[in-house]
């Protein structure tokens, strides 16, 4: 695979709490050029990145992060906003410990009704995936599923462990068919792209493919 087939892929990310708007605005420039499918912002610098790129970009930013335990109306509101403000994308964190605890109709409906505020634009769910058990992480497959959701997501980078091969592995055969898979988190090189690809992945969460390529660029 071409490097430049492998930016399609990805979701230039930049989450840390410390990030300004020149490195949002750096990070849009970086992805513009290097064709990437979008950028992976906080939600409080969607409007001026989407004020600065236009129809350039697609803007993607996460819901209830990175915890998801906020409650289900706190992160409808966030969506409503997010969207009002140009997303293009969403992101939502699921409420783990809901899950942990096997109330699986709240975890459910909690995609549902962000979905159903996303309409037609994408929503993918981030469900942590180094904090559950294999039984959960399938059940995870069947929810995301039913409740209607564009992709699953393994990680949001910011816990214990990010993605792996195997899990991305198993959500290649317990997802639905139109449930596609991003993975997230720990992706540090482009032959670690192309597995993730190669097992299903049609998006990558990361940074780091493209600080790669910059560096290449400028030896």
């Amino acid at each position: 695979m071409e490097r430049k087939d492998v930016f399609k892929y990805v979701d230039h990310t930049m989450l840390r709490q410390q990030s300004t708007w020149d490195d949002i605005k750096q990070l849009c420039d970086d992805a513009i050029t290097f064709g990437t499918a979008s950028v992976c912002i906080p939600p409080c610098y969607v409007k001026q990145a989407k004020d600065y790129t236009g129809s350039r970009m697609k803007i993607c930013t996460v819901i209830g992060f990175p915890n998801g335990y906020a409650t289900t109306a706190v992160k409808k509101y966030e969506t409503e906003d997010a969207l009002t403000n140009g997303a293009d994308e969403i992101d939502m964190v699921i409420n783990i410990g809901e899950l942990r605890a096997g109330n699986y109709a709240y975890v459910k409906n909690e995609i549902a009704e962000l979905k159903n505020i996303c309409g037609k634009k994408i929503l993918k769910v981030i469900i942590e995936t180094c904090l559950l058990t294999e039984e959960e992480k399938i059940k995870m497959c069947s929810l995301v599923t039913e409740a209607g959701a564009d992709f699953i997501k393994t990680s949001t980078g910011f816990s214990t462990a990010g993605a792996t091969f195997e899990d991305v592995a198993l959500f290649s055969k317990h997802v639905g068919k139109n449930v596609r898979i991003k993975a997230a988190g720990g992706i540090t090189s482009f032959e670690d792209a192309e597995k993730f690809i190669s097992l299903g992945a049609m998006r990558l969460g990361t940074s780091r493919i493209v600080k790669i390529a910059k560096t290449e660029d400028n030896a």
